[in-house]
């Protein structure tokens, strides 16, 4: 039974999904996600379909538990989506043509625009899990997107700096990040005319990209034409660099933050970027969560980012002249 238990100690929700145990192991020849499988349309360019598994939905049995005072419980009210970027079962967002990938970055919008007009969801977010390394046990290149009936505890920090540093600065936030990145360029990976793409100062993973619109942008739908194309350049661009980088298809996970359909979400207060969370420290070595990664949130980068983005920002250019070429 799917439902959802508070936690008081860090005023947030956690899922609990137990039918996510049922999920079957595929045999390794069988893709659910390929034509012929039976599970999709013989013939799709891009599709969104409701997960099989999911740990939220729009009509959630009741809790098994009761709750208490200190513990409440709600329904699992929601929706979880699969996002299917191809048909091509070794494809990824690095070989798609560029056509293509602009038509999924069409399909974020509009399924981000759909689900976030439910006055029962409070965020969207849009995600992928690529690589073994990060759990991923159907290779097919897809993503999933959640819709929460509440904003996850990393989205309110974030919408809460966002605010603070408007209120104090009179600027939103990112758009300072993005101009202390572009004006030290140390860290930056690539730029077009409406992305920047660069490693931030800030970030916990070596190779932590970041992608961010130029304009402030607070989601997908306040994207001009040309965003949306020059986003899904950027794209193909930076995971085409990360797979060159070690010759390599690069696990990562990667999560667009877009403004929270809560009611007092404020659209000066959320600045469109997609942050990636590649596990990769070297070729064959893992950065892995310890204890206080994990018990007190203190994040610890093995490397120091000025060291990591040139041999980034030189894999893209490699990669954008093969896809040139």
């Amino acid at each position: 039974m799917p439902e959802l238990r508070y936690n008081p100690l860090l005023k947030d929700w956690t899922m609990v999904a137990e039918g996510r145990q049922a999920r079957p192991v595929l045999p390794e020849d069988h893709c659910p996600f390929c034509p012929g499988s039976g599970k999709v349309p013989q013939s799709y360019d891009v599709l969104a379909y409701d997960n099989d598994f999911p740990p939220l939905m729009p009509d959630p049995p009741d809790p098994r538990s009761e709750g208490t005072a200190l513990y409440p419980v709600l329904p699992a009210y929601g929706k979880c989506e699969v996002v299917l970027y191809s048909p091509d079962h070794g494809a990824s967002l690095a070989t798609l043509p560029l056509g293509h990938v602009r038509k999924l970055v069409d399909l974020w919008t509009e399924r981000y625009a759909a689900l976030r007009a439910d006055p029962r969801v409070k965020y969207v977010l849009i995600f992928e899990n690529r690589g073994a390394e990060v759990g991923v046990t159907i290779p097919h290149p897809h993503g999933q997107i959640y819709a929460y009936p509440y904003v996850p505890q990393k989205i309110r920090v974030e919408s809460e700096a966002f605010r603070a540093h408007r209120q104090s600065a009179g600027r939103c936030l990112l758009c300072d990040i993005n101009a202390e990145e572009r004006g030290s360029g140390e860290r930056l990976i690539l730029e077009s005319g409406t992305m920047l793409c660069y490693i931030p100062f800030f970030t916990d993973y070596p190779f932590g990209a970041m992608i961010a619109s130029k304009a402030h942008r607070p989601d997908l739908t306040a994207f001009s034409e040309e965003e949306k194309t020059d986003l899904a350049a950027m794209l193909r661009a930076v995971v085409g660099g990360m797979d060159a980088l070690y010759g390599r298809p690069f696990p990562y996970m990667m999560v667009l933050h877009q403004q929270p359909a809560a009611e007092d979400a404020d659209s000066r207060d959320a600045h469109f970027h997609i942050e990636f969370y590649p596990p990769l420290r070297d070729r064959d070595k893992l950065k892995f969560l310890a204890s206080s990664e994990t018990g007190a949130w203190a994040p610890c980068n093995p490397l120091a980012v000025e060291d990591t983005a040139p041999l980034l920002r030189e894999a893209v250019r490699k990669a954008i002249e093969r896809m040139d070429a």
